[in-house]
This record gives C-alpha cells, structure tokens and sequence, in this order.
C-alpha cells in the first residue's frame, strides 16, 4: 500500500528499532511507496513511511532490494562527497559517503546476507541507514 512521506523532523529524528519478520508487510508498503515517487526517489526507510524499524529498500539493476536489519559491516578506503536530497524535506546537503561498503542484513524472506555494494547503491544504503539512526540529511 502506498504511504504518505512523514516530513516531521521530530519523528524522523528518533533511532528506529530492530525489524522481525512479523515486520515484512512494511518493506512491501515501502516498495510500493517507492515505486509511485520512483521520478523523485532512488531509496527509502520505513521511518519515512511512519514506522520505526530498521527497514530499507532500495533498486539495485532495476530489482528492489529490501533489507531488514542492515548493518555496515565493512568499509572502502576511499570517500567522496555527495550532494543528496530527501523526499522528506526540500533542500539538497552535501555529504561525505564512502564509496565502497559491505552490509549484512536479512532479506525479504528473513535469510541472513552479506553483500558488497559500490558506488550509487552504496550511497543509498548509507543514506537510509542514516535515516533509521535518526540522522537527517
């Protein structure tokens, strides 16, 4: 089900909580959420969404990705910084990402992963992971 964007800075400011499978219908409302702001939107979290777990999803080769649980695990050596918006306010930050990562999370279907991911997707995932610790960009 499509949700309505939560643009409180108050709410989306709070660390989310640790998703279960009992959580799953989330990454679904945050799939199709994403898919009717795809023009405008590459990933989101469920705090945008009005829930506070740690769940994001994400398009990686034209798939979405959802992941329950994801964790930094591992980082590149080389920075970079991005310029990067939010559908949850109206101004574009620099930030400082880095350019290659390795998460662990568990997937759709509550199977454990770890998997690398470079450039543009790994700026993604490091943005929605600062989304579900209550940082803003």
């Amino acid at each position: 089900m499509v949700k309505q964007i939560v643009r409180d800075v108050f709410f989306l400011g709070q660390p989310s909580e640790p998703a279960t499978k009992a959580d799953i219908q989330v990454g679904k409302d945050l799939q199709d959420t994403l898919q009717a702001n795809r023009e405008r939107c590459v990933g989101m979290a469920a705090n945008m969404i009005g829930v506070l777990k740690r769940i994001i999803i994400f398009q990686d080769g034209g798939n979405y990705v959802i992941m329950l649980n994801p964790v930094i695990i591992k980082t590149g050596n080389k920075r970079y910084t991005a310029e990067e918006g939010c559908l949850c306010h109206d101004t574009q930050k620099k930030v400082t990402r880095y350019e290659k990562i390795k998460v662990s999370f568990l997937d759709a279907n509550g199977r454990k992963k770890i998997k690398t991911y470079e450039g543009f997707c790994a700026q993604i995932i490091q943005h929605e992971l600062d989304h579900c610790n209550g940082i803003l960009i």
